[in-house]
Formats: structure tokens, C-alpha cells, sequence
């Protein structure tokens, strides 16, 4: 099994396991409070991005399995670390005006973006 397809697979199952901090916004709302979470939307954004992510991560990986080390390694930083970045978030609403989660932001998306760039070129050039 290809790398990205493993690792999409890993994302997917983050995206389920985060599902739970979705589910105890329902079940248990006082808990959600008291763990400090002051934007609570940001964990349904989290759980939602993470399985997203490992859907488009496993399509990439199965349709293009031979991808250079270089172009799988920025598409698993990327979708890895731009679902987390809503994590600070849902506990702090002005950390994105900071300039480490700026920083962190931008690498995240132009990792992610030159990944799934260069699966394209080389998808759409073979």
C-alpha cells in the first residue's frame, strides 16, 4: 500500500477520534467549558478538516502511488498540520494574530499547495 494511502488513513482515523470532541459539545456541554475551550466550532472545523484531508490524501496516494519522497512528504506535513492549527484556536481566539501561528499557517499552506501542485504536474504530464 502506498505511503499517502496509509497516511491518508491515519488522517481519517484522527478525523473520527476528534469526532468525539464533537460529541461531548452535545452530550456533556459543561465539559467542552471546563476544559478551557472558548470557540467550540473550531473542534467540529478540527474533525471535519481531518477527514477531508484523509480522503483527499488516499485518493491522491491510490491514483498516484509513485510520487517523488519529496512531493508525499510536504502533502503529509500539510494536511497533517492544517487541521490542527484550528486546535489553538478553539482555546485562544487571538492566536492567530500571533506571529508563530502565522508562520506555522503559512508554511502549513504552501507545504499542503506545493504538494498537491506537484502531484497534479506530474499526474496531469504522465
Amino acid at each position: 500500500m502506498a505511503f499517502l494511502v496509509k497516511f491518508g488513513l491515519v488522517l481519517l482515523a484522527v478525523g473520527a477520534w476528534t469526532g468525539w470532541l464533537v460529541a461531548a459539545q452535545l452530550a456533556l456541554p459543561g465539559l467542552v467549558d471546563r476544559m478551557g475551550v472558548r470557540e467550540p466550532r473550531r473542534l467540529l472545523q478540527l474533525h471535519l478538516d481531518y477527514v477531508i484531508m484523509g480522503v483527499l490524501v488516499i485518493a491522491v496516494g491510490a491514483v498516484q502511488p509513485g510520487l517523488p519522497a519529496w512531493i508525499q512528504i510536504l502533502i503529509a506535513i500539510g494536511t497533517a498540520l492544517n487541521p490542527l492549527l484550528f486546535l489553538p484556536m478553539a482555546f485562544s481566539p487571538g492566536v492567530s494574530a500571533t506571529p508563530w501561528f502565522r508562520t506555522v499557517s503559512v508554511a502549513s499552506f504552501v507545504s499542503v499547495t506545493a504538494g498537491l501542485t506537484g502531484a497534479a504536474v506530474i499526474g496531469v504530464t504522465s
